[in-house]
């Protein structure tokens, strides 16, 4: 009798929620700013390569005044494969390329200068740097982006109202002729002294008005509506408030940044951490040089960044929800030099050995909550391999624990913890613990997840492992509990 019972509310339940007497569990609300979709697929990058690579790298200088002969721009072994399979074994992931910089010579036969590579003897002026990387990018699975300075200390037009049409069609030219780009870099390096086709005079704009950048990012999605745009403010992805690679910690990947423009200063520190409500969700990409320049000078051969000091980079930027956006200039050859190479080989076998095997892998998982105990929302959701699944809680519950048996002792110094972002920045404060004498003992703590959050410690063995949530604006939504050993 118990088992025809059973069986008959077994076969009743479809019918009862097909009939809407019982309602499933549904997913919590999202909370706060959201990412856009191409926002998420920047987040998935990571890590990406920065080249500048121009006039300066003949003239030794950081910043040209715009005077250059072209004919000085004579890479004798350019490689775009060399720089770019270079910059893939570091673990980066796409490219960069400063296919203007402020000295207003262009990196491709542009018909808006004659400040062009057409101008240069290299490929005895049939040559196009930008559509070399472009094809090198693809051919060794690389994302492709551009960085065109809207300063041009060059353009006779530069500060009058026909240069901004001149800048965006520098744009529409980069956007329309090399395939799909992932971003599209603004800086906020805006007028001051240059040649200016002769007047060698300095020009002041006025920089919340003179580019009239919403047309100008309107024009970036008609024609490359899957890349993100960088500026200091956005609109998609912010600065970070310095050129060192370090985001605050913590990282807001939220802001209030409806009236910060590109060159505004006394923002730094607001750039640096974000706004735990903003209202939009602009997180921060984090500039550095592995040089201290950011062009290539052979007095800086031997002051090239360790591998040591790249990983503890990418703790400060990655590991707080940010990117991390390496410059590595070519030299005089066009190649990145071999000390650079090294460097970055080193770092990025590093990277792939310590993030190839999570030891949390096959564990047993328990939560002291489980939204409305259904198994879509269970916890061992932050073990597999989707990232937008997610262990969650009910609504009205915001501090909650997770626990995780290895099923044997393991080794680790390096925890990962990912929010579902589609569903917000939900975590304020979160702990980890592990299980050693017979008791809790914390491993580390932090404030904010969002998209990623990295603990680094000491190694620690242990069989037991547990994720508290301190503190929370809304209900969490885990996707990823993870374990890693460095090697």
């Amino acid at each position: 009798m118990k088992f025809k019972l059973s069986l008959f509310l077994f076969c009743l339940i479809p019918t009862l929620l097909a009939a809407g007497w019982l309602a499933p569990v549904q997913p919590p609300k999202p909370f706060g700013a959201v990412p856009s979709e191409r926002q998420l697929r920047w987040h998935e990058l990571e890590l990406y390569g920065f080249v500048h690579f121009t006039t300066n790298t003949f003239t030794d200088k950081e910043w040209g005044y715009g005077d250059e002969d072209p004919k000085i721009f004579a890479p004798t072994d350019f490689s775009a494969d060399q720089i770019v399979t270079s910059l893939k074994a570091g673990g980066l992931k796409g490219v960069i390329l400063t296919a203007k910089h402020h000295d207003g010579f262009c990196l491709w036969p542009t018909k808006t200068t004659e400040h062009n590579i057409s101008r240069s003897p290299w490929r005895k002026g049939a040559g196009d740097v930008v559509k070399e990387f472009a094809d090198a990018c693809r051919r060794h699975g690389m994302k492709f982006g551009v960085y065109l300075s809207p300063w041009d200390r060059n353009n006779a037009k530069y500060g009058k109202p026909e240069y901004v049409e001149i800048y965006r069609q520098q744009l529409r030219e980069l956007m329309t002729n090399y395939g799909e780009l992932f971003e599209i870099w603004h800086d906020g390096a805006n007028g001051g002294d240059g040649f200016y086709g002769g007047a060698r005079e300095r020009r002041k704009i006025d920089k919340t008005s003179y580019y009239d950048w919403p047309t100008t990012w309107n024009l970036v999605r008609q024609l490359q509506p899957n890349a993100v745009v960088f500026s200091d403010a956005g609109p998609d992805i912010r600065w970070v408030g310095n050129e060192k690679g370090i985001a605050g910690d913590p990282c807001w990947t939220t802001i209030n940044g409806e009236h910060i423009y590109p060159g505004q200063e006394g923002v730094e520190k607001q750039l640096n951490s974000g706004d735990r409500h903003g209202s939009v969700w602009r997180p921060a990409e984090c500039d550095v040089s592995i040089r201290p320049g950011w062009f290539w000078h052979e007095a800086q051969n031997d002051k090239v960044k360790t591998p040591e000091q790249l990983k503890n980079l990418y703790f400060a930027s990655v590991g707080r929800g940010a990117s991390f956006l390496l410059n590595v200039p070519p030299d005089r050859r066009g190649r990145i030099h071999e000390n650079d190479a090294k460097s970055l080989r080193e770092f990025g076998d590093w990277l792939r050995q310590t993030f190839a095997i999570n030891l949390a892998k096959g564990a047993k998982a328990k939560a002291s909550n489980v939204r409305g105990n259904d198994k879509q929302f269970a916890a061992a959701k932050v073990l597999d391999a989707d990232r937008f699944s997610f262990w969650a809680t009910d609504d009205d519950v915001t501090t909650a624990e997770l626990e995780l048996d290895l099923g044997a002792e393991k080794t680790f110094n390096v925890v990962r913890v990912r929010e579902n972002i589609k569903l917000g920045h939900r975590v304020d404060e979160f702990a980890v613990d592990v299980w050693t004498d017979g008791q809790w003992k914390e491993f580390g703590k932090a404030v904010g997840i969002g998209a990623q959050r990295l603990l680094r410690g000491q190694p620690v063995t242990t069989r037991k492992v547990r994720l508290r949530i301190t503190k929370a604006a809304a209900n969490p939504c885990i996707s990823e509990f993870s374990l890693f050993a460095e090697k």
